[in-house]
């Protein structure tokens, strides 16, 4: 009977013990004295030692008035120094005298003195009678001369200790600059607190305020985030079935995505200690204190474990080993490298702690850092679709007093390519702009504006342009806009305007569809209606300018994309030199110099067809330019509906309509053949 009723206790006691080894509670360790006060102690003595003067043969030695009147009588005293203050003198003997034996036990004058003499001190009486004595001796020869010292005790024992002062202040500042926090008050900032980890901690003290309720968007990386805080929450869950924690999780994607915002939000959600640092923090000027801090810092989360720990920006040290910028025996960067693989997965260490680690440059990190449990999971955070954009919107519009013209589905399809930081800056700048124009709420315009001020720059309505460089630049934008529009897979137009912004003295504003995949004949009609501005220069004035460094940097990257990198060259062939480890390949070429020519060949071939291609169209359709041309010179700003009171219809447009009708025809006509009654034969 009592065996029968032990088995559930040891059946009890075991889920208890899995939880104990899911997260097991390491023991508290005092910490050990570091070398750093050894040194302060013995620089501290020695300091005493000097400043005392400890050593006999340098003290002074006091004499009477009497023995000092005989020195003086007898020849032996150079000269005298009077401290009016204190009623005391001091006799400096000449070099003759202090070779006399009778004076080998005068005292030495210290390093703080101006002179190397051997001298007494005695205490006089009247100072009258007393400098009498000394005029008298120095008429007769016996005396060379005497002076007053005026100087009061306390700047005399000021002078003696400022040295000292001086050293320990710069010792105190290299320390602290060594320690690479200056003195901000960090525990890392500290004299003797160089290798302590510098990790910000959030615990029930204190709390992070932001949730995944906060973080709009980005649904695939939030949802394993969830898993992972729920994993902390309720660890039964997953140890009944014999899970275990994932030991690390990598965000990876695009800057301003928003990687860092949703490790603020586990931090908000997990209620376990959360440590968040800087890749950076690691590494320091001392070799082996990124190595030291990585020990501190899983040690103290291991103290509060479960816990878990951000490391942002983590290829500050991840980077791949061999592979970094500085050289040597003894690298930095490697060995904190190490040392955080070793705390991750090696002997001693446990389950207890979760890292979680951002980057935008995976692609450089090391192969070790990235295997199997270490960081388990990789999470591509990546841009946000429109859908994303519209809920980022909405999040950033909160604090905003709005107008009811403001159509957020326009804006979230006028953003493509925006990540939520740049999102965020559109709403804080439209409420700048809307400030600017003296409006009491953020209409649909500012929001506008502030679009083409964060993609363009301020406008600079006041920049100094000639007729004919104006006019030059309505044609070349006027290119850009009529090849677009007559291209089929081109981006649809959304304005075009010839008021100078940042660098740029004109542009073409369109509104890319979001692909996931692009074929050939989309990438090259987005080429043509790049070319399509020196087109229009060399069709209406037969001459091209510098205008379109930009446009031709553009299609050179694309042209070149698609020979070596996407393999839709029909020359080369199905190939591609890119490699998507990250690998460089140095100062050598992955092809030879003939497939080289060939490329250089294909990519030339490429721009001039579109190039060509370009100037047909425009010549074509000249008419049509020069009326938009004229209607931007005088307008400034044209929108989609000018170019289709011009152009019309777009003609792919027209097109799939036609299609789309002459379909509906032949399924109305096949319904009407299909519902006749069947006739005899």
């Amino acid at each position: 009977m009592s065996k029968q009723n032990n088995k559930p206790a040891d059946n009890q006691q075991t889920d208890e013990q899995k939880d104990k080894n899911l997260f097991p509670k390491p023991e508290f360790k005092k910490p050990k004295m570091g070398m750093n006060w050894l040194y302060l102690a013995i620089f501290l003595f020695l300091g005493y030692l000097l400043m005392n003067n400890s050593d006999p043969s340098k003290a002074a030695r006091d004499i009477s008035i009497t023995q000092f009147e005989n020195y003086m009588a007898s020849g032996d005293i150079d000269s005298v120094t009077i401290f009016d203050q204190k009623k005391v003198a001091e006799a400096y003997l000449t070099k003759a005298a202090s070779q006399k034996k009778e004076h080998e036990n005068a005292g030495k004058s210290s390093f703080m003195n101006k002179t190397e003499k051997s001298y007494y001190t005695f205490r006089y009486g009247d100072i009258k009678y007393f400098q009498e004595s000394l005029d008298k001796a120095k008429a007769e020869g016996k005396l060379l001369r005497y002076r007053f010292d005026a100087t009061p005790d306390w700047m005399v024992g000021l002078i003696n200790f400022l040295p000292w002062i001086l050293i320990i202040g710069v010792w105190i500042y290299i320390m602290r600059r060594m320690s690479g926090a200056g003195g901000e008050g960090g525990p890392g900032g500290q004299i003797f607190s160089i290798g302590k980890s510098r990790a910000k901690l959030f615990d029930q003290d204190q709390k992070v305020k932001i949730t995944f309720k906060d973080v709009a968007g980005l649904e695939g990386a939030k949802e394993e985030m969830e898993e992972l805080v729920d994993f902390l929450k309720n660890p039964k869950k997953y140890s009944s079935l014999g899970g275990k924690p994932p030991r690390g999780a990598l965000l990876v994607g695009p800057p301003g995505t928003g990687k860092t915002l949703i490790a603020k939000a586990v931090a908000g959600e997990a209620n376990v200690p959360f440590f968040s640092l800087s890749g950076s923090d690691f590494v320091e000027m001392f070799v082996g204190v990124g190595a030291s801090r990585v020990r501190d810092l899983f040690k103290q989360a291991k103290l509060k474990s479960p816990a878990i720990i951000f490391i942002d920006e983590i290829d500050a040290i991840g980077r791949a080993r061999g592979k970094n910028n500085i050289t040597g025996g003894n690298d930095e960067r490697e060995n904190t490298l190490n040392q955080l693989l070793t705390e991750m997965d090696g002997f001693g260490t446990d389950t207890s702690i979760i890292v979680i680690a951002a980057t935008n440059r995976a692609d450089i990190l090391d192969k070790a850092l990235l295997r199997a449990g270490r960081f388990d999971r990789q999470i591509y955070v990546d841009l946000p679709d429109k859908n994303e954009r519209f809920s980022i919107f909405e999040v950033h519009i909160k604090p905003l007093k709005l107008d009811t013209d403001v159509d957020l589905e326009f804006l979230a399809k006028q953003t493509p390519g925006f990540s939520g930081a740049d999102i965020a800056n559109v709403c804080n700048e439209a409420a700048i702009v809307a400030a600017r124009k003296g409006h009491e709420s953020v209409r649909h315009q500012d929001f506008l504006d502030a679009v083409d001020r964060i993609i363009g720059g301020l406008e600079k309505k006041n920049k100094i342009i000639t007729e004919l460089e104006k006019k030059t630049i309505a044609y070349h934008e006027a290119g850009h806009a009529v090849v677009s529009w007559m291209t089929e897979h081109a981006a649809p137009l959304v304005k075009v305007t010839i008021v100078p912004r940042g660098r740029s003295l004109g542009a073409a504003w369109y509104l890319p569809e979001e692909r996931m995949i692009v074929k050939s004949a989309q990438m090259l009609d987005e080429m043509c209606a790049t070319l399509g501005g020196r087109a229009a220069e060399k069709v209406i004035f037969n001459e091209i300018s510098t205008g379109a460094l930009n446009d031709l940097e553009k299609v050179t990257k694309q042209a070149k994309a698609m020979v070596t990198i996407y393999g839709l060259n029909d020359k080369l062939g199905n190939i591609t030199y890119y490699d998507s480890s990250g690998q460089e390949y140095g100062f050598t070429k992955p092809y030879s110099e003939e497939t080289a020519k060939l490329i250089d060949d294909e990519i030339s071939h490429i721009i001039e067809e579109q190039y060509l291609r370009a100037i047909r169209i425009l010549e074509e359709n000249k008419e049509k330019l020069t009326i938009l041309a004229e209607q931007l010179l005088k307008r400034e700003v044209i929108f989609q509906d000018d170019l289709e009171k011009i152009f019309g219809k777009r003609p792919h447009e027209v097109t799939l309509i036609e299609d789309i009708e002459a379909e509906i025809i032949d399924g109305e006509n096949l319904t009407e053949i299909k519902t006749e009654p069947p006739t005899s034969s």
